[in-house]
């Protein structure tokens, strides 16, 4: 069969003028969407990352909400105070924890000093107001922060520290 020819149909090239004139329409289509398709898939990645934004937000704002229907609440207010300011309410007695070793604290907050009897007084009467002692208490902290760590003194056998009794 392959020697079989149809009489008045010529051999034809296997592209034609229209196949190539069709090609080309098609890569200039090709050329011409692909910008603008590109653009929308990144448009399109754009705005799911908004909306999870604008999801995020929103949870923020419920936190928000929540914790604000929180601070509604007295009783809340009191536990924040005690917690946060240590606040005591009248007829308690608060009781704040001293590094052991000494470091930043300021002998007002060490103890109260001692009477002539050698027993402990009660609660003196501050010499300076509280935003003072709050202050000297910041400039104790940064002086502790960028000190460089000193090393421990050797304790000598007979020596006793303060805090072995």
């Amino acid at each position: 069969m392959a020697g079989w020819r149809i009489p008045g149909f010529a051999a034809r090239p296997r592209f034609t003028s229209r196949a190539t004139v069709l090609v080309l329409v098609l890569c200039s289509l090709v050329a011409i969407l692909a910008y603008p398709t590109r653009q929308f898939i990144s448009q399109r990645s754009e705005i799911s990352a908004q909306r999870a934004r604008a999801e995020h937000a929103r949870q923020q704002v419920e936190q928000l909400r929540r914790e604000k229907a929180r601070w509604q609440d007295p009783e809340y207010v009191k536990a924040q105070a005690r917690n946060r300011l240590h606040y005591a309410m009248p007829g308690e007695t608060p009781y704040i924890a001293v590094d052991p070793a000494g470091r930043g604290a300021t002998p007002s907050s060490v103890a109260p000093p001692a009477s002539s009897d050698g027993v402990a007084a009660g609660p003196a009467k501050a010499a300076k107001p509280w935003y003072a002692s709050v202050w000297d208490s910041v400039d104790a902290a940064d002086t502790a922060a960028l000190a460089p760590p000193s090393p421990p003194a050797p304790a000598s056998a007979g020596a006793s520290s303060p805090h072995d009794h």
